[in-house]
């Protein structure tokens, strides 16, 4: 029985083809026998640094092969990675780096001033330069690294993925090492991936789609054709970078490839290698999706959907008919070791058709929140239908039912949380940004799903300009968590309780008073 991920690369690619291309940027390549041997130079350097096992470190990189190499050393050496985003606003990497409290953050000579101007103490800081020039003794570095190889569990956190928070303060879900061996093994058993397969990797490698795409690679030998940062605002080049690398399996937020189908690029560029592509992480337009399947008829077209929390994904939809311009796909039926649960407000199974609150439990789901034991316990919760023993599930918040062919229908959120360009989202965060703006009395945030914009309604003396906002708000939020839609009112509508009336702004949602930004 397999209980550490690393065995996906040990007995995977570095037994079968170490010398395959693990991933490549650009003109670069790197192959597995030297992802191994620099993920092995990282532990020693870490074990010399870090005497502690089962804690957080953090990785403060841009994307490259790099990150995937000190990934996996950090996992050597016996605790858990946590990839951060590198051009995030200071003030959110500050937050993270707060709540994570890493033993020590694996980053490069050029971007050490960044985290030292925050306050990370040098002490703690390791470059790749440093780990490159490293100067530990071998000997006594394999002896430790075998040392707490032994000593790991399946248990035992592997990473932790920091996502929006409602307080303003991120969360950081935390996943152990058989989360995901028990997702992993179900995406190795049901899709038939092979050495020679070309992994076309967009989303950021702080992202949960990172998980799938590097130990699906690592098990079976695949390249991880990794996607340069500027090229990702622009359809047209993602399009030519897949056909020029013949980029057989995509894993997207459906956004990008609704502006590819929006564009007529599908017509423009041959991608006839692509044999799989998934999606996930919000809804796909069934008109834009028709024509990515209509294009590209050969393809295996695959819809999953989960929180973070899930380790991934918890249901998969093999698209297997054909669906209307308007009508919803499926999210599909539970991955295996996976029970997904449709409970009604009364905590009672919902009835054919009956839309309730998704739940799910199974090993896949995440150990819980990094250091927030109150919020762990408010999602992670003990499954209501289960009186007999203690037994977990995860409540989403997402709003379900089952369709006439017991297939699982997505129908909306039951909070205010959103799904947005592929990430989740806390509309409260961006209102936390917001209320930090002296010169804005009271906001709301709200969601357009129909247009897939987040909007600002506000109250201010002053005449402030969106680009102001933005401006403004820039510097505690990420750019795709940033209104793109505003409403000056003279006074925010109240409900009887004295709260601000979310139904009536949703109400004025279509009737837009000013344009989006451009």
């Amino acid at each position: 029985m397999q209980t550490n991920v690393l065995e996906y690369l040990e007995r995977g690619a570095l037994a079968t083809c170490p010398d395959a291309i693990a991933a490549e940027l650009g003109d670069s390549t790197c192959a597995f026998r030297d992802l191994a041997a620099q993920a092995m130079r990282c532990a020693a350097a870490l074990c010399e640094k870090v005497t502690v096992t089962g804690r957080p470190v953090a990785v403060y990189l841009r994307r490259h092969w790099q990150v995937m190499a000190a990934d996996l050393g950090i996992v050597y050496c016996g605790n858990c990675y946590s990839n951060l985003d590198a051009s995030s606003p200071p003030r959110r990497t500050q937050a993270i780096l707060k709540n994570l409290q890493p033993e020590a953050i694996i980053t490069s000579a050029d971007l050490r001033p960044q985290l030292v101007e925050l306050g990370v103490p040098v002490e703690r800081l390791l470059t790749l330069e440093e780990i490159a020039s490293g100067t530990a003794n071998s000997e006594r570095a394999s002896g430790e690294i075998a040392r707490r190889r032994r000593a790991a569990l399946d248990t035992d956190p592997v990473c932790i993925i920091n996502t929006s928070g409602s307080t303003g303060v991120p969360k950081s879900v935390v996943m152990n090492h058989r989360n995901v061996i028990d997702f992993i093994d179900w995406t190795l058993e049901t899709f038939p991936f092979a050495c020679g397969d070309v992994f076309g990797s967009l989303s950021p490698f702080h992202f949960d789609i990172y998980t799938l795409e590097l130990f699906v690679a690592l098990a079976k030998g695949a390249t991880l054709s990794i996607i340069p940062e500027d090229l990702a605002a622009f359809p047209a080049k993602l399009m030519d970078h897949l056909a020029r690398r013949r980029v057989s399996f995509i894993f997207w937020v459906p956004s990008i490839m609704v502006h590819v189908a929006n564009l007529g690029l599908l017509d423009k560029f041959d991608v006839s290698n692509l044999k799989r592509v998934f999606f996930a992480g919000e809804v796909f337009p069934t008109r834009q999706f028709n024509l990515w399947r209509k294009r590209l008829p050969q393809t295996q077209f695959v819809n999953l959907y989960g929180p973070i929390e899930i380790t991934v994904d918890c249901t998969c939809y093999i698209v297997d008919r054909e669906f209307a311009d308007d009508e919803p796909l499926p999210i599909g039926v539970p991955c295996r070791n996976t029970e997904i649960l449709i409970l009604n407000d009364c905590n009672q199974p919902a009835g054919a058709g009956e839309v309730g609150e998704l739940c799910v439990r199974g090993s896949s789901l995440a150990m819980g929140y990094w250091n927030d034991p109150e919020r762990t316990a408010a999602a992670f919760v003990q499954n209501p239908l289960n009186t007999s023993y203690p037994e977990r599930v995860y409540r989403t918040g997402d709003l379900a039912f089952r369709n006439e062919r017991g297939e699982i229908m997505f129908a909306g959120r039951k909070d205010y949380q959103i799904k947005h360009m592929g990430y989740r989202i806390e509309l409260g965060e961006i209102e936390a940004a917001v209320g930090s703006i002296h010169d804005i009395s009271a906001g709301c945030v709200l969601y357009n799903a129909d247009s897939k914009e987040i909007t600002l309604f506000y109250t201010s003396a002053s005449s402030l300009t969106p680009g102001q906002i933005r401006k403004r708000m820039a510097g505690a939020l990420p750019a795709y968590m940033l209104p793109k839609v505003f409403h000056r009112l003279d006074a925010m509508p109240l409900n009887p309780n004295g709260k601000i009336d979310r139904h009536h702004l949703n109400q004025r949602l279509v009737r837009r008073a000013d344009r989006p930004l451009s």
